[in-house]
């Protein structure tokens, strides 16, 4: 039995990694320190004999006997990491450093969860992984942003100098039960104003694309990842449907049933103006593609939300 640690454990993906794990089979530690997580996304665990939850914040160090690190622990939507943005840069640099010295010590493979935000405003367009990005270092996104490309400059660091066994995937839009009510992503924030009967808040003309990922695909990917014996990475996780903001509205709006109106709003700064993964490295390396289509998926999250809202 391996003993896993997955830092952010009891946020949005986290907990569904948990759970993953658990029924893998292996025995679970799961950090957190409910920044964004929430107790609630885990407490169907608590009872497990091998979960284990311990609250701690990844910028301080943390010792523990492990096989596998999975380091989730990142406020990830805007709201929340423009909250405390000093906070946001500790914790990607801090928290990716801490879980790769605990790595070496243990000799333990360790994933990185990042994000297609290391692309910034693409000028690529489906990005690959080889795209270096476009990121303005200074602007209001640039702690997540930013900071998520250090931390995985400071992976490499480990592997070429440490020889850490480490592996990094890039996570696009993702979306599904669990996900904070509050956390001001669009897929959550369309269903809740939705099912409130509020406005629909669109930002700009609504022309900007996303790519959404039900949780369920991007745990799948996750795992045959940090599985892969031959590949480090960086690999992109999404799906490659492509949507503008006013098609997901309208969905919304559609399977809500809702009277709601949409309302634009000014863009925010430095927000991307189109995000859609190329994913052929993924499925060559990992044989993983998404099977949950946007509808399918948006059923089951609109399901959720009324039960917690």
């Amino acid at each position: 039995m391996k003993r896993v640690l997955v830092t952010g454990g009891a946020g949005f993906v986290g907990s569904h990694l948990c759970d993953r794990l658990i029924k893998e089979g292996n025995h679970v530690i799961c950090l957190d320190n409910f920044f964004t997580g929430s107790k609630e996304n885990i407490s169907h665990l608590l009872s497990n004999p091998n979960f284990e939850f311990i609250e701690h914040d990844v910028v301080e160090s943390f010792e523990a006997e492990v096989d596998q690190i999975y380091n989730l622990a990142c406020p990830a939507s805007p709201p929340f990491y423009q909250e405390d943005m000093v906070a946001t840069s500790k914790i990607c640099f801090l928290g990716a450093l801490n879980m790769l010295e605990l790595a070496q010590k243990n000799n333990a493979r360790i994933l990185q969860a990042s994000t297609s935000e290391v692309y910034g405003d693409p000028e690529m367009h489906p990005q690959k992984e080889t795209y270096r990005g476009c990121v303005n270092p200074v602007g209001i996104r640039s702690c997540y942003d930013e900071g998520k490309r250090v931390a995985e400059t400071l992976f490499f660091s480990y592997h070429l100098q440490h020889d850490v066994d480490i592996r990094i995937i890039r996570i696009f839009n993702t979306y599904g039960p669990r996900m904070n009510p509050d956390d001001g992503r669009v897929v959550s924030n369309f269903i809740v104003q939705a099912l409130k009967g509020e406005d629909i808040t669109v930002y700009g003309d609504g022309s900007q694309t996303r790519s959404f990922c039900y949780v369920d695909d991007l745990v799948e990917g996750i795992y045959r990842m940090m599985e892969n014996d031959d590949f480090c990475g960086p690999v992109n996780l999404g799906n490659p449907g492509e949507f503008t903001m006013i098609e997901l509205a309208e969905k919304v709006l559609k399977m809500t049933d809702s009277k709601s109106q949409l309302v634009h709003c000014p863009l925010p700064g430095d927000d991307p103006t189109k995000r859609r993964p190329d994913i052929s490295l993924a499925k060559e390396k990992l044989d993983w593609q998404p099977e949950i289509k946007l509808d399918e998926g948006l059923v089951k999250t609109i399901e959720y939300f009324k039960g917690v809202i």
